[in-house]
């Protein structure tokens, strides 16, 4: 089965990288499991990130410590699974698997959140730092 990113989805990745939206693009192309981009899922400005960091899901407070989402650098994701928004593991790693290939494919440097050894962060890619 083939899936396409949603309106919401790509409206929702409004001042990401160009390269992450064509990993996007490409992943959702391969994905096993269809995934869509939340509303904070892209870029966010500083208030919306220390907002994240206050309901501590994430480790960014947005001012003295930036997150990647500040520069349009990562995306955030959900699996849609059964009609509904899913973060299942399983899930999550078979999407960010299909990133992972995306990205190899378009010779991309990109990071996958669930690999960080400080904090696990399954629904969560970036652009390497190069």
């Amino acid at each position: 089965m083939t899936f396409k990113l949603s309106s919401t989805s790509k409206r929702n990745m409004a001042g990401v990288h160009e390269d992450l939206k064509r990993i996007a693009e490409r992943a959702i192309e391969i994905t096993k499991v269809d995934f869509g981009i939340p509303s904070t899922g892209g870029l966010r400005t500083s208030e919306q990130q220390n907002d994240l960091f206050k309901k501590g899901v994430s480790k960014c407070d947005g001012y003295d410590k930036k997150s990647y989402h500040q520069t349009g650098r990562a995306l955030d994701f959900y699996a849609y699974v059964d009609g509904r928004a899913s973060w299942d593991e399983l899930h999550l790693t078979m999407i960010a698997t299909a990133f992972l290939q995306a990205a190899s494919e378009l010779g991309i440097q990109l990071e996958w959140g669930g690999l960080f050894r400080s904090f696990k962060d399954m629904p969560h890619v970036q652009l390497k730092k190069v």
